[in-house]
């Protein structure tokens, strides 16, 4: 059978001779199953991956968060079990209540579903379903109800124990409930694709909330009694001193969730009810994407293309906190990476490693700053040279006098767009004509959330909002967008990932000429406009004409004229 699915993908175009070829020989080398080894490497996308399965075995196929699984049926198998196998039970055969349609992401696992069966004491009718969404739907299911017993338990175990840190690091690491619920905080906040975990102490609850695509949601709330213990599990496996607590503390911990390894960094603030805890995910192997993903135009691609094809320059990517940078800039380097060019970053902190680029990690106590790591990087003969953020005038002006001199350098500004981010270079202190000489192209750029395409539902385009649109009299006829609903697959939120917004400013002669007079940002903003520049909201207006975004996420791009679309 794994035969007839690697000629299946590559019959379909999903995988090439090459690659069936490489997957046949680790199948061979390692033991593991064709599936298991295409779903780490992620060659082919899980969606695909499933309707190749189904076509090979047979299958059909449940989209689980199109699914109302009934209380009877959940009540059936242990969630335990079906976490451990990936496998989880939807619905009664309406033809044969004895049966139980089980959703599998394998369907060689004779083992899970034998479990099932065991456990459940009904016949099995399988079907095929993504490993993600099976597990987000335990989670969904499971997931609060396990995290509420884990809690309850420990707050049960501990009401005769000694102090909480003696407790948590005497207790076996595996069988601790506090260990238990903070590794289901975390993953489940994978799953639910969050970037960060807030862990905050209120005047009689602990609440946990996580961000998903830049919006905060509550996820849990629990007794203050436990935020001691949660906060001392995680500084101990993020290496934070756990009996220091009137000041702020950083750390960092790797932890592995459905065989993907995340880099975890973590943040400790004193507040008036205990101590914060944030913890950031960063999975290590996602920060390069094919630049077809990143949300660029046509129109854009070809512009980003040629900035990034200049031999020397710099090229600054800005934007907020939160906006995508270091997405883009990974992006940009991956493109530029081969065995002919010497890469080397520096970065605070390195967020995730590219095979073949020299990366350094800034350390302050060590006295390797960002200026004091560039000066020793020009000595190390170098081509391309990633710069993880511009905070000083030291750095900006090595980092002008290196693309001078030959290197193409890469970094971020935190401005808000293309134009003032000359104005911000200036303000540390580097000469206009230096800038001028300097700056090939700066990309602005912003991240707005996708409506979820289970969902999303069209409605005509409103008056005032074809005025913020800026559509004409015949564009706005019978024109319609797209709007958040909320369905299971979103968590109810309507949006489901994010897509960048870009403002892509080429340094032609003209603005050069600019830049060197000390323009003001306004007339620099103009003309490269003229020049046929999209600004952010011109970038975004296509996005929620196209149906990708709501209009309301505008207000993330551009705020005046926000009352319009309230």
């Amino acid at each position: 059978m794994s035969e007839k699915l690697l000629n299946y993908l590559v019959e379909h175009g999903l995988l090439t001779r090459e690659q069936a070829d490489q997957l046949r020989d680790k199948h061979h080398e390692t033991g593991k199953s064709i599936r298991e080894l295409l779903g780490e490497n992620g060659t082919v996308s899980e969606e695909h991956l499933m309707e190749a399965m189904a076509a090979v075995f047979k299958l059909p196929t449940v989209r689980l968060y199109e699914e109302q699984i009934p209380i009877e049926v959940r009540q059936l198998v242990r969630a335990d079990l079906l976490r451990n196998h990936v496998v989880i039970p939807f619905a009664f055969d309406p033809d044969d209540p004895g049966t139980i349609l089980v959703a599998l992401n394998d369907p060689m696992n004779m083992r899970g579903r034998d479990l099932v069966a065991i456990s459940s004491k009904c016949r099995i009718r399988p079907y095929l379903a993504t490993t993600s969404d099976i597990l987000v739907t335990i989670d969904r299911y499971y997931g609060t109800d396990e995290m509420r017993e884990a809690a309850e338990l420990y707050t049960r175990d501990n009401e005769v124990t000694t102090t909480i840190e003696e407790e948590i690091i005497r207790e076996d690491v595996n069988s601790s409930p506090v260990v238990m619920l903070v590794n289901s905080l975390v993953e489940q906040a994978v799953r639910q694709r969050a970037s960060d975990i807030h862990v905050e102490a209120e005047p009689d609850r602990v609440r946990v909330r996580c961000r998903v695509d830049g919006v905060l949601y509550t996820t849990a709330t629990y007794s203050l009694r436990l935020l001691s213990a949660i906060v001392a599990r995680i500084k101990i496996i993020s290496g934070l001193d756990i009996s220091e607590k009137r000041k702020p503390q950083d750390g960092r911990f790797s932890y592995t969730v459905d065989r993907r390894e995340y880099d975890v960094r973590v943040s400790t603030l004193p507040t008036v009810y205990g101590e914060k805890c944030v913890l950031r995910l960063n999975q290590k192997k996602t920060l390069s994407h094919n630049k077809r993903t990143l949300g660029l135009s046509d129109e854009d691609m070809v512009k980003f293309d040629k900035i990034l094809s200049h031999p020397n320059g710099i090229v600054l990517v800005t934007g907020p906190t939160g906006s995508g940078k270091s997405t883009t800039l990974y992006t940009a380097l991956s493109e530029l990476n081969s065995d002919m060019v010497n890469i080397i970053t520096v970065e605070d902190p390195v967020e995730a490693n590219i095979e073949g680029i020299n990366q350094v990690q800034v350390n302050v106590k060590a006295e390797l700053t960002f200026a004091n790591a560039l000066r020793s990087i020009l000595r190390q003969d170098p081509d391309i040279i990633m710069i993880g953020e511009i905070r000083d005038g030291e750095t900006a002006s090595i980092a002008v006098q290196a693309s001078i001199t030959g290197h193409l350098v890469v970094s971020t500004l935190h401005t808000n767009d293309t134009a003032s981010s000359v104005t911000r270079l200036l303000d540390m202190g580097v000469e206009s004509y230096l800038i001028a000489d300097s700056t090939v192209g700066i990309i602005a750029q912003r991240l707005v959330r996708r409506l979820c395409p289970n969902c999303k539902r069209q409605r005509l385009l409103l008056d005032h909002e074809a005025d913020y649109l800026e559509l004409s009299a015949e564009e706005r006829k019978g024109k319609t967008i797209c709007e958040p609903v909320g369905c299971q697959r979103c968590n109810g939120t309507g949006y489901y990932g994010r897509i960048g917004v870009y403002e892509i400013m080429e340094i032609t002669p003209n603005l050069r000429g600019m830049i060197a007079r000390r323009a003001h940002t306004d007339m620099l903003r103009q003309a490269a406009i003229d020049e046929g520049m999209l600004t952010l909201k011109q970038s975004a207006r296509r996005l929620v004409l196209d149906g990708t975004t709501a209009i309301t996420e505008l207000h993330a791009i551009s705020v005046e004229d926000y009352e319009l679309v309230k």
